[in-house]
């Protein structure tokens, strides 16, 4: 990998699969290399086993790690994923829902590795953006919602 700066997603053994599922899912990505264990290493790996995976997700370049179970994902992180509307928002929440993911609040969602997503529509960020009144509706009419709908945002901005 040639990107100065990384981001490094910890797995517990599965980033091989989660790499491919994105890949498959967002335009502008790709799994570039897997590289297996020279020798046994921590968390129960085995020598020959996948250690790392290097891939892009939407032009970002990640690293996926197979650090066994010592830490898990969080919230604390996560990919937030601008949709210019419902068909593509639908598209991207459903891929990650769908696959044995899970909704949660507001437009997040994790995938069935534990990584949050944000699937947001521009229409939400430009309405908090403009602020005032407009960003008042558009935060109400969102704080019920777990996958956003476009439609209602967008009257909610109207007024």
């Amino acid at each position: 990998m040639t990107a100065k700066n990384t981001i490094c997603l910890w797995f517990d053994k599965e980033a091989e699969q989660a790499a491919r599922f994105y890949a498959a899912t967002f335009p502008n990505s790709k799994v570039l290399a897997v590289h297996k264990a020279p020798s046994d290493f921590p968390g129960g790996g085995k020598e020959g086993q996948v250690l790392t995976v290097e891939f892009v997700v939407l032009g970002i370049p990640c690293l996926g790690l197979n650090g066994g179970t010592q830490f898990k994902q969080s919230e604390a992180f996560s990919f937030q994923i601008a949709t210019d509307n419902q068909e593509e928002t639908d598209r991207y929440w459903n891929a990650i829902v769908d696959n044995g993911g899970q909704e949660s609040a507001c437009g997040w969602c994790k995938d069935r590795w534990g990584l949050s997503w944000q699937i947001t529509p521009r229409t939400l960020t430009e309405a908090m953006a403009a602020g005032g009144a407009e960003a008042k509706r558009a935060f109400s009419a969102m704080m019920p919602m777990r996958k956003i709908d476009v439609a209602t945002i967008d009257a909610a901005r109207r007024g």
